[in-house]
């Protein structure tokens, strides 16, 4: 490990977070966040009512990281070869011509915009992209462009005309976060940056893609204790009611994470550990980044919906035990 990258990963960290929060005011944990999970090859799933600037943040890291971007509107009449591309025959000079033209998947920073109005079809298309980086059309395989991150966004509040995610393609976001709406001041803020032209900020490349990369192979040989590693995973362990001490999980809980949520916490952890200027993992790491790497892999029960009870209360009693 080049002890000159791991002293400057805290200050390119910062200053692409920086820079991100000159556009998206009032969203400073989820600045971090994301770039956590651009850094580690993760991706993102993010739920927020309509107008909070889940476009504007990624288009803002599009940027600030000096990557392509492009953005896929999720409708019910989208279909797979929309989103991966599809072959095109021509006639030539010389017979028939078959040429795959990429669709907007082949791109660094993809938006997958309100995934959930897509058919569970559509929605499959992208898991190979998501947990490979190819995109298989007819008997060939093409492989994605580095860094490759999806951050999919769904509504909330309107239900009519979605459909429900599936496990497994749950199972291959490294986060689910929770967009809420900033406070009075912020919202001042937002108004002034958008409403008027002389408030706009100038945002500018922060990072280049060879140092993104960098990046990334640092937080992967960053040291995690066996205590740590073990940390994480008695959280995922407890989240099974049939192999947990917490009594919520036992009563709300109908399926558990996967081993996939352990290696998400672990992988976010470190690169916490690096931004905070740390060279290993600790145990508050792990406690830190159970929430946004667990929510989306816990599957409730009846009584949980009944009851009010959603997974982030589960999680935080599990941390109560762990801890």
């Amino acid at each position: 490990m080049n002890a000159r990258s791991v002293e400057s990963f805290p200050e390119l960290f910062g200053a692409v977070v920086a820079e991100v929060e000159k556009q998206v005011v009032g969203q400073g944990e989820i600045v971090r966040l994301v770039l956590t999970g651009i850094i580690a090859g993760g991706h993102i799933l993010m739920e927020g009512a309509p107008g909070l600037g889940k476009t504007v943040l990624v288009k803002t890291f599009a940027r600030v990281l000096d990557l392509p971007f492009s953005r896929i509107q999720f409708t019910p009449d989208l279909l797979p070869a929309d989103i991966t591309g599809t072959t095109i025959v021509s006639r030539t000079e010389n017979g028939l011509d078959f040429a795959f033209h990429e669709g907007p998947i082949f791109s660094s920073l993809v938006l997958a915009d309100e995934i959930n109005r897509a058919t569970p079809k559509t929605q499959s298309a992208l898991l190979e992209a998501m947990q490979e980086g190819n995109v298989t059309a007819g008997r060939k395989t093409y492989r994605l462009p580095e860094p490759f991150f999806v951050l999919a966004t769904q509504n909330p509040i309107e239900m009519e005309g979605t459909y429900r995610l599936p496990e497994a393609q749950l199972d291959r976001f490294m986060f689910k976060l929770d967009i809420q709406l900033p406070e009075e001041p912020e919202i001042h803020k937002i108004i002034d940056i958008t409403v008027y032209a002389a408030e706009t900020p100038r945002i500018g490349r922060q990072v280049s893609k060879e140092q993104l990369l960098e990046m990334r192979r640092i937080a992967e040989q960053v040291p995690v204790p066996s205590t740590v590693k073990e940390k994480a995973v008695r959280i995922m362990l407890a989240t099974h009611p049939d192999r947990s001490g917490v009594q919520a999980v036992k009563d709300y809980v109908r399926c558990g994470a996967s081993p996939r949520g352990a290696q998400s916490i672990i992988a976010a952890a470190r690169i916490r550990a690096l931004a905070e200027g740390r060279f290993n993992a600790s145990s508050e790491d792990i406690m830190e980044m159970a929430l946004p790497c667990l929510r989306h892999r816990i599957f409730l029960n009846f009584r949980a919906a009944s009851d009010g009870v959603d997974a982030d209360a589960i999680i935080r009693e599990i941390l109560k035990k762990v801890r």
